[in-house]
């Protein structure tokens, strides 16, 4: 038997599996079954999220990085990790002795940037300069670096 793996920082607690293991989907009937548990492919996601690295650069000794990212993709495609979100957020705002969803929503002008002229103006595409894709041959805005 192989002994068990080291814990990181983000792993999951068991009382927060066990929030969380209800709205994480189960394995689709047929085909292969499924090699990795859920909670090791969330806590994969998690140590993801949490640490900021490549998806290649996952510690080895959690499931292959294929596998973690192919689980996160169809999650976010079959729209779970907004439905985490609420389920979560609820439960946080109770556990403050709130209601579980606001009742209203605050937004100043720090939480949303607007243009000076309003509209549509600060987003429009700005004009090429000719003169830089005069500095180099392989790409019409120019390098970053020395051409020779």
């Amino acid at each position: 038997m192989t002994p068990p793996r080291r814990r990181y920082r983000t792993d999951l607690t068991d009382a927060q599996w066990q929030v969380l293991a209800p709205l994480i989907p189960a394995p689709k009937p047929g085909g292969r079954p499924a090699t990795h548990q859920r909670r090791e492919l969330v806590n994969a996601m998690l140590y993801w999220l949490r640490s900021g690295c490549a998806w290649r650069l996952l510690p080895h000794d959690l499931p292959p990085w294929q596998t973690v990212y192919h689980y996160f993709r169809c999650w976010r495609l079959e729209g779970c990790w907004p439905q985490i979100l609420r389920v979560l957020r609820a439960c946080e705002r109770v556990r403050q002795g709130r209601r579980p969803t606001p009742s209203a929503a605050v937004l100043d002008s720090q939480s949303v940037r607007t243009t000076e002229k309003g509209g549509r103006t600060a987003t429009t595409v700005p004009r090429r300069s000719t003169a830089a894709s005069a500095t180099c041959w392989s790409t019409p805005w120019g390098c970053c670096w020395p051409c020779t």
